[in-house]
Parts: C-alpha cells; structure tokens; sequence
C-alpha cells in the first residue's frame, strides 16, 4: 500500500513526540542561546567584568523538554543553578540573565543581590533560587500544597529540580515522603551529570542509581531517561506532567545528562576528570547531536542552521553590551526589602487596647484561642507539625478526646477546622519549616510548629538560608511570612539536656527574622496575633514553664488585641538600678528586686520585659539607663555569647557618660541543663544570682 502524505505526517508526529518543525527548531535556539550565554559569562569572568560564573552546558535538551511541558506563569517552578534552558524556555531573556552577571540594579532576579544562575521571576512563577543544594525540595512540597489547598480542581503542577548530588541531602528524603503521603502534583526532576563537583556518581548514590533508590516509594512515577536526548526528555517530562497534572500523585524524572565545563570557575575539573572521560561527554553534547538531528531529518538545512547560530550569536552579544552598561546596586539600597514594606508590626498600628472579657486564662488557653480567632477571621491560615492535630485518624474522634499538641496549644483545632487546615506532620523539622516557606510563598498563612526549641537545629538551613533570605535576595519579589512557634526553656524539674535548652540568640543574629518571646499570657496572644497578621517571617519563643503559670494568666484581651513588635513593657518602675530581661526570667528579676528593696530601703529597682528580641526596644532600654545609670542584662541562656553581650555592648558603647557603674550580666553557667532539679537550678539563673548581682551594683 502506497504511503500518503497524512500518513508520512502521523509517522513524523510520532517520531517526533507530537511536537511539529517549529517546536523542535525553537527548542534549538534555546538549547544554542543557553550555551551561548554559559560562553558569554566565561569569557567575561576572565575579563574580570563579572564576578562568578557557572554553567548548564550539557543539561540544555531536558531543560528545554521540561520548559515545553510546562505552563509558564501557571504552573510553579523551583530551578537548580544549571537550570538556563529551563528559564529561558519559560520566558527569561538572555539580557535579563546577563544582567543578573553582572549584579546590574536592573536584575530582576534579585536585583544584583544573587550570584548569577539564582534564577528567579514572580511573573513567570520560577521562585527564587538559592545556593544550599537540596532545600528546595520540601518548599516545593508545601508550594504543591498550596495548589490543592487553593483548588482541589486546579490543574497547576509544581517542577523542582536538582543535580544528583542534592539528591544526598536529607530534604530530598523528607520532601519525597511528603509528596508520597500527600499524593501531590509534584515532579521531581534529577539532572544527574555523574559529578558533585568532583565527587562521582559511586561515591555519592549507594548503587550508582538514584532511581534504584527511590523504586520504593508508593505511588511514585518514575522515569529514567537520557537526558541529553530531547525528543526522550520531552516524552518522559510529559507523561511525568500528565501523572500529576490529572491528580494521580508526585512523579520522579532522573536524567542522566554531562557536565561539559567544570563545576564553575571556580573548579578545573581537568584535576578529577580523565581526558577520555571528558572526550566521552562531549560525543554526547545536546548542543552538537540535536542540531545535527534536526538536519538529518530534513527539519532544518545547514543554511537557516548557521542563520539561527548567527542570529543567536548577535541577541547574546548585544544583551552582554547592554547589560554591562547598566548601573549597579545603589550602596543606600541595602537593606531595602529585608522586612515587609505592605505590613509594619512595630507601627503604633498593633498597639490595641484590650478589652477584657472572662477569668483569668493561662498562656496556653489564651495562645489557643488566638489561633482559634484568627483561623476564623483567615480562611488561608493552616497549622500543623509533629502532633499538633486532635487526631490523624479522624473517625477516632468520635471515642476520644484528641491530643492537639504535647502541651495542649492547638487543642481541638483540627476539631473545629478540619484537617486540611489543621494536621500533622511526619518528624521532619526541615520539612516542616521548608513546606511552610513554599505555602506562605504561594500567600498562604503557614503557623507551623517544632515540637522543642533543642529540635530545631535540623530546620536550621532552611530558616536561615530561605525563610529568612527569600524577601532580600529576590529584591521583594517573594516573601514568605511563616509563624513558626517554638516551646523553648528549662526550669522545669526533669527536663535535661534535650528538653531544656534556650538559644534564642542563634536566632537574633539572623537578619530578616522577626524573634519573639513573651513572659505573660496577655503579651502571648496580643504578640502572636501581631505575627500572625505581620507579613514577616516570625520565630515566636513559647516558655514552656510558663504555660500554666498562675502569676501570668490574663482574662482574654478581645479578638483584635494586637501588640507592637519592639515595644518593650516597664513591669516595675525604679530609680538607681533597672534589669532588663525577658521570657521566665522576668518574674526571677521581679522578686529579686522586691528581695533586694526589702532589705535595703534606698533601692529602688526597675525592670524591663523587652517581649521581642528582634527587634528590641532600645529606647526603652536607654530611657531607663539614663534614669537609674546602672544596668543588668539578664537571660536564660548562657551567659557567654549570649543574647545580653549585644544589650550590654550597646549600652557601654552608647550610654557610657550616664553609667555609675559596669553593666553587668546573669545568664546560666556555659554548660547544658541538667536533668536533677538541685543541678538545674545550679545551672540556670535564679532569683539568688539576680539579688547578689543588684547589691554589687546598688553598692559600687
């Protein structure tokens, strides 16, 4: 039977994975222009005209493919630094990623902020990328989130990719877990070149195959596919993306691509590599073989071939041009978009009366009933980590009471929200923390919990290098204001080093963190209102002793009581000593002064409740000083390093004409709390320490 044209066409169609001539050549002029742009930045690294350079040479054919399958501007991306084709693919132009090398003001990346590479658009939906290797994985996770929360009938789906190496880090693991669990529309894309840096494929995956590794994971789709091979890559990425697109769950693609350049300029890769293993790699270059594909086949003729090279070799070179003409970031724009400029929690806008109602409740009750409130007043508000729900298996509620937390905060929550606003969550603290950066970056409300301040250290990256970044470094293009509520503190008579520990300084350091730590109920549920209604990232510090305290219950303030961040409270005014202090040390320093001035009737001792850390109330603390010109800076956690170094620095170095005497500091001993009360109460700072400190300083 004789062959007709409709049917050469179906054949072509099919050979080519449904994509017709000028899909296959544009995915050319992207893979030709991404490299392009990798030689193009190189040669002006050696030029000394920008500063850092690395390259996606050899990763062009499946970043293409994935750019093809996706939908720009509707669905949600979450690049790795090799990632160029994919963001061209998407809609960024070659003279917006050169003006991200050269750290142009114009950058709409980041605003020069970034290193080159760190993609990043809001339009186009490629959130911003950083540096860590693998912590995009868990925010892409709470991002997929987001997607099914938002619309149970939305067919946007979430990209993340990473290299092979990234693979390793333990936010792969957590976030393939939860994309699992969740059946999220999710795909994974592993770019697995053979190298972390100079560490191979045998060193790095157990077996040599990542593939191999996650065959285990219920109701994954996975696909391995040459991802040098575009027409391959495109159909691997497109099966990945109809699995999630049509609600069936999270997808894996590992592609098996080279690295042609070394790892940056920064890497020789001639130190590691053999001449014939790079020789190897090169025979499999997209850039090479696609073309010549594309000619082979009769799509394109080497005339309107070098045409579209040389017309490619024209856009990059005046893009370059243009680009290094362009000013750099002003000196004053610093700390521009470190903070919300929609949202001021400091703003005498939080500073509500309370309209009081009831009996005394304890911090927990009224902590509980604020998030109760505010779930209410915002549909987009969700809460969750390790057992904070009332019952994962909800038809058991019916028999029992639900836990609601290991301290009861979030109590029958889920009861009334339900558990897609209210859940838990596998033991993952960087997950936790991670999925609520990808929420609030998509502007949900994520209140999300880690069990005890002495776990957080697993979600230690993810606050400081995303959480806390995000807003800076995309220049205010993204922001992700999560809650994160925190247990933290001693004094509890058993709870050892693990259950016990303060560290709140760790945190204070970290610019773009808002860290909050309150002593009485009534300043517990009129600061987490503010958090919650600030557009800040907020650590907010809950002492477990004082949870149930009945010196610091309060009646409930009303459903708008708010209080500014960086507005301290005077809790006892004096003249010749103040003490400043916060958290449980704050009723420790009220009994000591009442301690001191019973015994000498001259002293008159006053004492400060920063409530917040970050920022402070330094006029606050001045205020005081210049009034009673001496000074103790007093907190729970060690004294070396601590939180008080910085307050007692300040005040030496500012306040230093009004002093009658050295600032002093009472902090614990530089070692971890024990566990028998008589060595705890040895160790952390007691009402004791507070008084002897007092009368040294009331007598120099």
């Amino acid at each position: 039977m004789a062959t007709t044209p409709a049917s050469t066409e179906r054949e072509k169609a099919a050979r080519y994975a449904g994509l017709d001539a000028e899909t296959l050549i544009r995915a050319f002029r992207i893979m030709h222009t991404a490299r392009r742009l990798d030689d193009r930045e190189i040669a002006l690294k050696r030029q000394n005209r920008i500063f850092f350079q690395i390259s996606g040479a050899g990763h062009e054919a499946v970043n293409a493919a994935a750019g093809l399958v996706l939908r720009p501007g509707y669905d949600w991306i979450y690049p790795y630094y090799r990632d160029r084709a994919l963001c061209l693919t998407l809609g960024v132009t070659p003279y917006e990623m050169l003006l991200q090398a050269v750290g142009a003001a114009d950058d709409p990346a980041s605003g020069g902020r970034q290193m080159p590479s760190h993609w990043g658009s809001p339009k186009l939906h490629i959130v911003s990328a950083s540096s860590p290797t693998g912590t995009q994985f868990v925010q892409a996770v709470g991002c997929a989130e987001a997607s099914r929360f938002r619309g149970a009938k939305s067919q946007e789906i979430t990209l993340v990719a990473g290299g092979d190496g990234a693979t390793s880090e333990g936010e792969f693991w957590e976030a393939l877990n939860a994309a699992c669990l969740k059946q999220l529309p999710l795909v994974f894309l592993i770019e697995d070149n053979g190298y972390a840096i100079s560490v191979p494929l045998e060193a790095q995956t157990a077996g040599g195959n990542i593939s191999t590794l996650v065959a285990g994971f219920p109701r994954l789709f996975r696909q391995e596919v040459d991802g040098t091979d575009f027409l391959a890559s495109y159909r691997a990425l497109r099966e990945a993306e109809a699995h999630c697109r049509s609600g069936q769950g999270p997808a894996l693609v590992h592609a098996h691509v080279v690295r042609l350049y070394s790892h940056s300029l920064s890497d020789d890769e001639r130190m590691y590599k053999t001449a014939a293993e790079r020789k190897g790699e090169s025979e499999r270059d997209p850039v090479v073989t696609f073309p010549k594909f594309l000619v082979d086949e009769g799509i394109l003729d080497r005339h309107a071939l070098q045409l579209i090279v040389h017309d490619i070799d024209e856009e990059v070179h005046e893009a370059a041009q243009q680009a290094l003409r362009q000013d750099p970031p002003a000196r004053e724009s610093a700390m521009l978009h470190l903070y919300s400029d929609r949202v001021d929690p400091t703003s005498a806008e939080f500073a509500a009366a309370p309209d009081f109602t009831g009996d005394p409740k304890t911090m927990v009750d009224l902590l509980n009933a604020t998030l109760r409130e505010e779930m209410r007043r915002n549909p987009e508000i969700v809460v969750f980590g390790e057992d904070v729900a009332d019952c994962s298996r909800e038809e058991n509620l019916a028999e029992i009471k639900g836990k609601g937390g290991v301290f009861k905060v979030t109590a029958g929550l889920q009861i009334e929200f339900g558990p897609q606003r209210v859940f838990n969550t596998p033991l993952a603290e960087a997950a936790i923390v991670g999925r609520a950066i990808g929420m609030a970056t998509r502007g949900m409300k994520p209140v999300a919990e880690v069990q005890f301040f002495d776990y957080i250290w697993p979600a230690m990256m993810q606050i400081r290098d995303e959480l806390a970044t995000v807003r800076w470094r995309s220049n205010g293009g993204f922001s992700s204001p999560v809650v994160l509520r925190v247990p933290i503190g001693g004094y509890l008579n058993g709870g050892g080093v693990y259950h016990s520990q303060c560290g709140e300084v760790e945190f204070t350091h970290i610019p773009g963190l808002r860290v909050v730590m309150p002593s009485n109920a009534l300043d517990a549920c009129g600061l987490l209102r503010t958090a919650i209604r600030s557009d800040d990232p907020v650590l907010f510090l809950e002492h477990k002793r004082l949870y149930r305290e009945p010196y610091n219950r309060s009646s409930h303030p009303g459903r708008d009581f708010t209080i500014p961040f960086g507005r301290a409270k005077t809790v006892k005014t004096g003249r010749n000593l103040t003490i400043v202090t916060y958290g449980a040390v704050v009723q420790k320093a009220l009994q000591a002064a009442m301690q001191v001035e019973r015994i000498n009737q001259e002293a008159s001792i006053e004492v400060i409740d920063l409530r917040t850390l970050a920022p402070y109330d330094w006029d606050a603390v001045r205020a005081s000083v210049e009034k009673t010109n001496r000074v103790i800076v007093a907190h729970e956690d060690t004294i070396s390093w601590g939180y008080g170094a910085e307050l007692a620095a300040r005040i030496a170095d500012e306040l230093f004409d009004k002093l009658d005497a050295p600032v002093r500091r009472v902090g614990a001993l530089d070692t971890w709390v024990g566990y028998h009360p008589q060595l705890e109460n040895a160790i952390l700072p007691q009402v004791e320490d507070l008084a002897r400190e007092a009368e040294r300083l009331l007598a120099y």
